[in-house]
């Protein structure tokens, strides 16, 4: 069974609505409706918060659910998620380097080194997003 249908079961089970469950984990109640339609998955921390609101275990939640088992691996390795982050800076900086490196040959295309810049700019402004959004 999968999850999203679990943790309906164990909300009906307590008694509780969505709307009452969303304020006693500290989400809102379209969140709760997402995670019970596997719109999308809750993190471990609301995991945890919902098999300690509807007196479940995680085992009983995530056994047999694949995708979510699947879904917090990915979420919760930082190490896999660090090497990836690392992999796209270097990569923008050998692409710039190249960029910078073929404005030498082309000195006179004015177009060629504005589309660098920007080029430079957009692709060190999504990396420096990826960076804050981790903190």
């Amino acid at each position: 069974m999968e999850i999203g249908k679990k943790l309906k079961e164990a909300r009906i089970s307590s008694g509780k609505t969505q709307e009452q469950v969303a304020g006693e984990i500290q989400v809102s109640r379209q969140t709760i409706s997402n995670w019970e339609t596997e719109k999308s998955y809750p993190d471990i921390v609301s995991v945890l918060r919902l098999s300690e609101l509807y007196g479940v275990s995680l085992d009983v939640l995530l056994k047999g659910d694949d995708n979510m088992v699947k879904h917090l691996e990915e979420s919760t390795n930082v190490v896999r998620s660090n090497q990836k982050l690392m992999g796209a800076i270097l990569l923008n900086i050998l692409v710039i380097a190249l960029l910078i490196s073929l404005n030498v040959f082309l000195p006179e295309n004015v177009y060629f080194l504005a589309a660098t810049f920007c080029t430079a700019i957009i692709s060190s402004a999504v990396l420096f997003y990826q960076i804050i959004k981790r903190f």
